[in-house]
């Protein structure tokens, strides 16, 4: 845990607060003094029975007991049944029909902080779905948050579908390709520099897959892992162009919820 904490704090520039879970230790990432992600140690029985290090998105919903029955009754499954941390939140996990695993949360007793605006440094600034077939997981997920179809893009990925929520853009889905194993939800930090967090990621034992991409607003992209294998993404502008080779890909356009990780 400490080595996660000490990587993504460097690399995102995130504050840290430590606090109570449940008897777990977890640590609270904070930007502009607002609380943006968690952190916490992967339990041991879920260490053993393959699960290893990942980000774990949140969705907002008024009731997780009804959202996470209708993830069954649309074909996903409930791993984690709706549970309650006194005064702070009830959540639930799952997975959605082809195996991409989303949370519930509902937060309890006013505790829920206005989100900052969504290309706001050091957020999830975009929700990538890599599905294993993207017209069937974006009709899963409009029937269980109410998700609606934004801009389509058709390049060099096939058929990019972005979608909004309330109104706004926050993400896009697409068909994986083989060479991904499972489906799986892909989120994007913003940072202030690309170039910046790009030699920060590789100083601090971390991995960069993919990127800089060029995507539309002049932001680029770049896939990574950090040093324990948890797979994320960065998004920003650059300052200079003195990294590489970079690959111009119009047609991938990253442009509420909560995010944890668990080590």
């Amino acid at each position: 845990m400490e080595s996660a904490k000490a990587f993504y704090s460097d690399v995102l520039g995130w504050g840290t607060q430590d606090v109570p879970a449940s008897g777990l230790a977890y640590t609270l990432f904070t930007a502009a003094g607002a609380a943006v992600s968690g952190l916490m140690e992967l339990p041991k029985e879920a260490t053993a029975s393959g699960l290893r290090p990942s980000w774990l998105g949140y969705v907002g919903v008024d009731d997780v007991d009804a959202a996470a029955n209708r993830i069954e009754e649309l074909g996903g499954a409930v791993h984690v049944p709706p549970t309650e941390i006194p005064n702070v939140s009830r959540f639930s996990i799952a997975v959605d029909p082809q195996m991409a695993t989303i949370a519930l949360l509902k937060w309890l007793n006013g505790g829920q902080q206005q989100p900052a605006e969504l290309d706001a440094p050091g957020r999830v600034g975009w929700h990538e779905l890599l599905a294993a077939d993207w017209e069937q997981a974006f009709a899963f997920y409009r029937e269980l948050f109410g998700w609606q179809k934004a801009q389509t893009d058709t390049g060099a990925v096939g058929t990019y579908q972005l979608f909004s929520a309330r109104g706004e853009t926050i993400g896009g889905m697409y068909t994986k390709p083989a060479m991904e194993p499972v489906p799986f939800w892909l989120y994007y930090f913003n940072v202030g520099d690309i170039d910046v967090a790009i030699k920060r990621v590789k100083a601090d034992g971390g991995t960069i897959l993919e990127g800089p991409i060029e995507v539309p607003g002049s932001r680029w992209i770049v896939r990574c892992t950090d040093p324990q294998a948890a797979i994320f993404a960065l998004m920003g502008k650059r300052s200079h162009n003195g990294i590489g080779y970079f690959e111009r890909l119009p047609s991938r356009n990253p442009s509420s919820a909560g995010f944890g990780v668990r080590r």
